[in-house]
């Protein structure tokens, strides 16, 4: 008899088949990897921006013995999760669901990067118009500048010699 309760434990040990407790629940290691990724997709909702394996909330403490109950009962992810919107809203859920009515959480950073990406462009656009024409005033203002620096007789070539230079790049 004992040979054969060596045997199955040496069996046990090689397949992984071992089990841990949480909380007095006794969970195996697939059940326990789970109990660990449905922890982590839960919001407590007392801290609202933590998830229930975050939280030291006894509210948390209690999803978190839900989890590990219904998990050694068998239940699915889904059907967790579903049992847990039942009872608390859609709001127990630490990533909503994509739906009509989570449709501008989704879909509003990417609209407000669209829309800050265009007004960009726009501005970049309308300042290189700006930038490219010419400035009539701006010459206008360097001929008089040169004018009034140099002397009364190089003042009338200076402004011309300015008009020239304009008239050639033309």
């Amino acid at each position: 008899m004992r040979w054969l309760a060596g045997v199955v434990l040496t069996i046990l040990i090689a397949t992984g088949a071992t089990a841990a407790s949480v909380d007095g629940i006794t969970l195996t290691d697939a059940q326990l990897a789970r109990y660990h990724a449905l922890n982590a997709e839960l919001r407590c909702l007392i801290c609202q921006n933590r998830t229930i394996a975050e939280s030291d909330a006894p509210l948390a403490k209690d999803l978190r013995d839900i989890v590990a109950r219904q998990l050694a009962d068998g239940a699915s992810d889904g059907e967790i999760k579903q049992y847990l919107v039942d009872r608390y809203g859609e709001w127990v859920l630490y990533d909503p669901p994509f739906q009509a009515a989570t449709l501008i959480l989704w879909l509003g950073p990417f609209i407000l990067l669209l829309i800050g990406l265009i007004a960009v462009a726009l501005i970049m656009r309308s300042r290189r118009r700006q930038s490219s024409a010419p400035a009539p005033l701006d010459r206008e203002r360097l001929a008089r500048v040169l004018a009034s620096e140099a002397p009364a007789s190089t003042a009338t070539n200076s402004a011309a010699s300015v008009r020239t230079h304009d008239k050639d790049r033309s």
